[in-house]
């Protein structure tokens, strides 16, 4: 008798210790002007089942539509997308319950923060209005620092609604962190900057920029993990680039599209990223489209179409993949609600789980280890 409690104890502790394995922290990034929103939230997301539980959310903070985690999982940065007045905020955070606590903020030195990244030295924001990337220092207790330097970029594109001047929509990390690229929607370019994160006045370097189609509004990029490939959204046409890469210089490859053949109405393309295991991409597009478009990865870099799927909701602005590759996420900006979808990893296909998170016009998911 003793004998068979002590196995079914240990069958209890071996499941519960499972269970906690599967469990990790979304953070979801939220506009707060349109519907009732605190702003940022923490959810506990199951990865093998996509079952959540909400877990804590910030005080009150303006429009974090976009927001980044330190590596160390103990800090949270935010933009505050509000016009003139758009800030950028850290925050405090404690995986094991969600907790974010306000450190401060700084003026983010451009109108419209849209996207944000940081390391162990610095937080680098894009301002999209502001057509500038900005710079900030990391103080010792995680938060942030007057800033640094700002970068402004200039020109126009042919589109004249909405290329009027720079736009800049992306700041990333190349993978061994020596550079940043940066994508500017109004002036068709992608640029690419010396990255020393220890200089007081000179952050960045410009070491090389790309032209892109005219009106294509290259909006969002991502990496393959071994850093060889880049590969590109365009916001206004829908155009999908790839590009060879090495040490900040971008040689292009392959042009493909995430339109339907037979699309017709209004589109833009939003989001990109690259499942775990490197054998599918995906790419969000909004307007009339509302998909997500799937494309397998070629040995050679380059991309296979699997054709598109309904995201279920409209503004699909952002989608994640969770670590284990086994579901996707999509914010839906206009429908305030996360669809979650099972990914075959062998096929590269998205079915609905039929699971949903309800939240005003969430934005930006980042997946983060709960402890």
């Amino acid at each position: 008798m003793k004998k068979q409690f002590v196995s079914l104890l240990l069958v209890l502790i071996c499941s519960s210790t499972q269970a906690q394995d599967n469990k990790i922290n979304l953070v979801v990034g939220t506009y707060t002007n349109g519907c009732d929103s605190k702003g940022i939230y923490v959810y506990d997301f199951d990865s093998k089942t996509g079952d959540f539980n909400f877990k804590n959310t910030s005080e009150n903070t303006v429009n974090p539509s976009y927001l980044t985690v330190s590596d160390d999982n103990s800090f949270v940065y935010s933009v505050n997308e509000n016009g003139k007045e758009s800030k950028i905020s850290a925050f405090s955070y404690t995986p094991s319950n969600g907790k974010l606590d306000f450190l401060n903020s700084q003026n983010s030195m451009g109108a419209d923060p849209c996207y944000i990244i940081n390391d162990e030295k610095n937080v680098i924001v894009a301002n999209y209005s502001g057509g500038n990337i900005a710079v900030f220092g990391k103080n010792n207790d995680g938060s942030i620092g007057e800033a640094k330097q700002v970068v402004q970029h200039y020109g126009r594109g042919s589109n004249v609604k909405r290329q009027e001047g720079p736009h800049v929509h992306m700041v990333h990390f190349s993978p061994d962190r020596k550079f940043v690229l940066s994508n500017d929607l109004g002036n068709d370019k992608v640029y690419s900057y010396e990255y020393n994160p220890n200089s007081v006045t000179a952050v960045l370097k410009v070491k090389d920029s790309f032209a892109v189609e005219a009106g294509s509004g290259p909006r969002h990029l991502t990496f393959s993990k071994n850093g060889k490939y880049v590969y590109l959204l365009q916001e206004l046409t829908g155009g999908l680039t790839v590009f060879c890469y090495s040490k900040g210089k971008l040689k292009k490859v392959d042009q493909t599209t995430i339109l339907a053949k037979d699309f017709k109405g209004g589109f833009t393309g939003a989001d990109i990223h690259i499942s775990p295991d490197e054998k599918f991409l995906y790419a969000s597009n909004r307007g009339d489209a509302n998909t997500i478009s799937i494309f397998r990865i070629l040995k050679n870099g380059k991309l296979e179409s699997q054709g598109q799927t309904s995201s279920l909701g409209k503004g699909p602005r952002n989608f994640a993949i969770d670590p284990t590759g086994s579901f996707l996420l999509v914010a839906h900006q206009y429908t305030n609600e996360i669809v979650i979808f099972k990914r075959n990893k062998s096929t590269g296909v998205l079915t609905d789980s039929g699971k949903r998170i309800e939240l005003c016009a969430p934005v930006c998911l980042v997946f983060t280890e709960n402890n």
